[in-house]
């Protein structure tokens, strides 16, 4: 999801162009620091200790999205998706530019959302892409190591008709991919005169290559994640007049229950309106507790969904991403690349 101004993109594109020639901005150093800590429930402290700070990492970006640890290299990787590009940051390396295009291919300009977003790994350590501008799926044919722009399709349509953006996405044990279809990466969203998909769809893209149909009840499915058991789906609405997180029970074939509302953010945002930025992406840690970016920075519930405390960035926050060891917490936040340490770790560590 974006929310940027016209304006913005033209200071920000002319900022990236600049940023895109240097391999490094902050490095290895330490690290000018932002935001604040919001602790609501005393067990939040077992989970952000109490001298732990945001740093900022990179910036200069137009709307950075999708963060994801790469553990053989020991480097992040993430989406600016409206300059089409994936970066890479490293420790001591600062970041970079990564691959170019990684959304849209086709050697022709495009209005609209066009590049990557959500990123992840299969099994076998491959970069599996939400392509906004392809509108698919896609799998890096190339190394983690040795970045090439060429992508084979792993689901570009859903019976016979194209998606609207695959926007985030994640795996289960089994190599099952879930993923969301919001209208984001249309140049008209909904009204868009190219949409064929009139729902936006949860999907699971199955082992043999097959679509299923997860749930077309919310009108913008962004971010979406698995409990550690991989018994419940985590699934943001960022819907303006209906910002919820739905949790959907899942039955032995990866499908989804009725779902239900996991947390309502109404009188959040009516309490807090100066905190900026829609329900977007989110991981779990490995007790099951949810890190869902939404107004103000990340805010951190518990199984129960009980909002346990927010870190807060002071910017539209898209994503996050655990690691390192596990124990750190990567953040894209508008034109910012943010870290922060925590004293849990994210499931697959």
């Amino acid at each position: 999801m974006n929310h940027y101004s016209t304006m913005k993109n033209s200071i920000i594109f002319s900022l990236c162009s600049l940023f895109s020639t240097s391999s490094s901005i902050l490095g290895a150093q330490n690290y000018r620091t932002t935001g604040s800590i919001e602790r609501l429930d005393p067990s939040f402290n077992q989970l952000i200790s109490k001298d732990a700070k945001i740093e900022i990492l990179a910036e200069g970006y137009v709307w950075s999205e999708g963060p994801v640890w790469v553990s053989k290299g020991d480097f992040l990787l993430y989406s600016d998706v409206p300059a089409n590009k994936i970066y890479k940051w490293k420790e001591g390396e600062g970041a970079s530019v990564y691959l170019d295009p990684s959304g849209y291919t086709p050697n022709k300009s495009r209005a609209g959302e066009s590049g990557s977003n959500g990123l992840t790994l299969d099994e076998k350590g491959n970069l599996i892409i939400c392509q906004h501008g392809d509108r698919r799926i896609a799998r890096m044919t190339a190394s983690t190591n040795s970045p090439l722009p060429v992508f084979e399709t792993l689901a570009g349509k859903y019976k016979g008709k194209r998606f609207n953006s695959p926007n985030d996405l994640a795996y289960n044990q089994k190599g099952e991919l879930y993923f969301t279809d919001p209208p984001y990466g249309l140049v008209q969203k909904e009204k868009d005169p190219k949409r064929e998909i009139d729902f936006q769809g949860v999907y699971i893209l199955r082992k043999n290559g097959k679509v299923a149909l997860v749930g077309k009840d919310l009108e913008r499915p962004n971010g979406i994640t698995l409990s550690p058991d991989e018994k419940t789906l985590y699934v943001a609405n960022s819907h303006g007049p209906r910002p919820i997180w739905m949790s959907y029970e899942l039955k032995e074939n990866g499908m989804a229950k009725k779902g239900e509302i996991f947390f309502d953010s109404t009188q959040y945002r009516k309490k807090h309106p100066d905190r900026q930025g829609g329900n977007d992406g989110m991981k779990v840690d490995v007790d099951g507790n949810i890190w869902a970016t939404g107004p103000g920075g990340v805010l951190v519930f518990s199984p129960e969904g009980k909002h346990l405390g927010t870190i807060l960035t002071g910017q539209r926050t898209a994503n996050c991403a655990f690691g390192d060891d596990g124990s750190t917490l990567y953040m894209t936040a508008d034109m910012y690349l943010m870290r922060i340490k925590t004293s849990t770790k994210g499931t697959g560590f």
